[in-house]
């Protein structure tokens, strides 16, 4: 993972928005962090990893759960922000490198917000 990845973002205005709510982080604290990492683990497989996902761009809710907010924290909600800030190309199907190096931003981040 890039040093300077949390850098970056932490100079993004929007990035800077997202904050785990006293709601999520007792979510977190109920379901346990592997629960979490699980749920992350299908959203990315099922709305990022195709090579061109249903709503490309939409595909992440702003909120409704932990792992929505931690994607847009960390540019990993659509395939563009893949692409612009995490260097991963659009137009083909994550491997699963890629698929767990994006859990693994996003784990990282949510455990920061605890």
């Amino acid at each position: 993972m890039e040093n300077n990845l949390f850098d970056r973002l932490a100079a993004s205005p929007f990035r800077q928005k997202f904050k785990l709510s006293s709601e999520d982080k007792i979510y977190i604290q109920k379901k346990g962090l592997e629960t979490i990492k699980k749920h992350a683990e299908d959203f990315v497989a099922q709305r990022l990893a195709p090579a061109f996902p249903k709503n490309d761009g939409k595909q992440t809710p702003m909120r409704g759960h932990p792992v929505f907010k931690a994607q847009h924290a960390t540019a990993c909600c659509c395939r563009g922000c893949l692409y612009k800030w995490h260097k991963i190309p659009q137009g083909r199907t994550l491997t699963k490198d890629e698929q767990q190096y994006i859990i693994d931003v996003l784990i990282l981040w949510i455990t920061k917000q605890l």
